[in-house]
């Protein structure tokens, strides 16, 4: 069972700001309210992500699920793995509740 902890942005914050001294000479871009980071060189166009979005990383899941889901239809070999993960989420699923 995976546990979600919510940390307080202020939190966040906090630990992103002892963290800049390690970016001196690199800006910290957020297009997103801080929700993802970029860094780059002062007079550069070239970013680096720092922080994604947690929920793009979810809606990225889901679309890659639903991709190899759509695959092992005509796939046996990614078909009979995604029936063990299956099995293997039923069985966990019964032990959890």
């Amino acid at each position: 069972m995976v546990t979600k902890i919510r940390i307080p942005r202020s939190v966040l914050l906090h630990y992103m700001m002892k963290q800049i001294d390690d970016y001196k000479g690199t800006i910290l871009e957020s297009p997103d309210n801080g929700k993802t980071i970029y860094s780059r060189e002062s007079g550069s166009s070239t970013r680096t992500l720092i922080q994604e979005d947690p929920l793009t990383k979810v809606t990225q899941r889901w679309f890659t699920w639903k991709d190899i889901l759509r695959l092992s239809e005509t796939e046996p070999s990614l078909r009979d793995l995604v029936e063990k993960a299956e099995t293997v989420y039923e069985l966990l699923k019964e032990e959890n509740n």
